[in-house]
């Protein structure tokens, strides 16, 4: 996917020598999380709205040098990686440089969210199996072969949790018949964390057939 497209520049960096009170405003009129820093016309990090509150307004920024936080993406980086530097520095701006190092301008983090939101694993009718296993015995070739062994298709995995020895992997298959997939997904050892209608057929009917023979042995 394209990203390049989505960088914005009408937010222009605050200089190093800047007051702090100027971005204590610019805070109070925008809805970002961090705004961007200039230190001899190139980029120096981000400063977060929280500590712009927490420092003396008629100090200078570069009195707090040591707060900024020099994240960034490049203007070639992966729409995905793009993501989990979002998530990794908590932030709904993300800067952008060149090759060269060129503050280029930012993404926010809607525009990057929708790009998500365009993907077969959001958009496509499907149905969403999460299962766990040890983090040696798991593997997405085995967890493919076993959801494709029942004419599935699928529309996405990823690892969505890890605690302590466990991997936990979720997976959207274009496919809402989803018991006998569960059922195989069961039969190679791994442990079905969602839950499924279907699944919950089978226990009702469980309970009603044990109560029936509890009757019946009465």
């Amino acid at each position: 996917m394209n990203t390049s497209q989505y960088i914005i520049n009408d937010l222009k960096p605050f200089d190093i020598e800047a007051k702090v009170k100027e971005v204590q405003i610019a805070f109070n009129q925008l809805t970002y999380s961090h705004i961007p820093i200039f230190k001899n016309e190139g980029y120096a990090g981000c400063i977060s709205e929280t500590d712009a509150h927490c420092f003396e307004s008629g100090k200078s920024i570069q009195e707090f040098e040591y707060a900024l936080e020099p994240f960034f993406v490049r203007e070639s980086t992966n729409w995905l990686d793009i993501l989990e530097a979002f998530a990794l520095h908590g932030s709904n701006i993300m800067p952008v440089l060149n090759s060269e190092g060129h503050y280029l301008g930012y993404y926010e983090l809607s525009d990057i969210m929708n790009l998500f939101n365009d993907t077969p694993f959001l958009n496509e009718a499907g149905g969403i199996v999460v299962v766990e296993k040890g983090i040696r015995d798991y593997s997405f070739s085995e967890i493919c072969q076993i959801v494709e062994s029942n004419d599935a298709r699928i529309l996405g995995a990823f690892i969505s949790k890890i605690e302590g020895e466990t991997v936990q992997a979720t997976v959207k298959i274009g496919h809402t018949g989803m018991n006998a997939i569960v059922q195989t997904f069961r039969r190679y050892g791994y442990n079905v964390v969602s839950k499924h209608d279907e699944d919950k057929l089978l226990e009702d009917l469980k309970a009603r057939s044990d109560y029936l023979n509890k009757y019946l042995n009465m």
